[in-house]
């Protein structure tokens, strides 16, 4: 099957982005690429890319790739409206919170440990698996009451949880990482499934829109708060 997108993830800072445009836009009109996405954009950089693409007649993108999910709603405050406003396509990653809504993650299970924990490198499993961090505690309270929800609403928790993302409008589609074929069924029964208002209330109590549970989780992070040359060069 030949690919009708490519992507970026995240802007790069030491790139400028008319830069990344044109090389794009170069294989996109020689017919290598139908489209371009960006994936884990911060809503600024998504503005910038659409000007520069207009102003600099580069092909811009058309998707953004952001995470989002039950436990990780940051994306709503200005990701997805951003996306809406330049009427770009968004393809939600990581929509069961990387295993966390497998309904594996709750309180009172007796092994917390999963493929992904095992073989992630060290320093992402302690960012997002680490249980000693006060984010992933949240998240484990909020999986446990969004799984009696889900049971609630005769639904499991990898039904709600795809469905949430999916019912949102600016959301085009769900990028789903099944290993098996039982993980695929399960998650394909969610497609049909449309949400009661009343369900997506009490989804909103126990995570409020707008949340990541563990800021680790949003994907993206300003290059220019992790460079302290960069923050004081003002001060200088």
């Amino acid at each position: 099957m030949t690919s009708t997108s490519t992507r970026c993830t995240g802007p790069d800072p030491g790139t400028d982005l008319d830069e990344t445009l044109g090389a794009l836009s170069d294989l996109v009109r020689a017919g290598k690429i139908r489209y371009a996405g960006s994936s884990t954009f911060a809503p600024s950089a998504i503005v910038q890319a659409q000007w520069t693409a207009e102003r600099r007649q580069r092909e811009r993108f058309v998707c953004e790739q952001p995470p989002y999910s039950l436990l990780s709603r940051g994306v709503e405050a200005d990701v997805l409206p951003t996306c809406e406003a330049y009427r770009m396509g968004v393809l939600a990653w990581s929509p069961l919170a990387g295993g966390w809504l497998s309904g594996r993650w709750r309180r009172g299970a007796p092994d917390l440990s999963s493929h992904r924990t095992r073989t992630m490198p060290f320093r992402q499993t302690s960012a997002h698996y680490d249980l000693t961090v006060p984010g992933n505690q949240a998240k484990l309270d909020a999986a446990t009451e969004l799984a009696r929800i889900a049971g609630e609403a005769g639904l499991t928790l990898i039904q709600l949880a795809l469905a949430f993302v999916t019912t949102h409008p600016a959301v085009s589609a769900a990028i789903i990482g099944p290993r098996t074929a039982e993980h695929l069924h399960s998650q394909l029964s969610a497609a049909d499934i449309v949400l009661e208002p009343a369900v997506l209330d009490r989804v909103d109590r126990v995570v409020a829109p707008g949340t990541d549970l563990n800021p680790d989780d949003a994907g993206y992070n300003a290059a220019v708060l992790s460079d302290p040359a960069r923050r004081r060069a003002a001060a200088r």
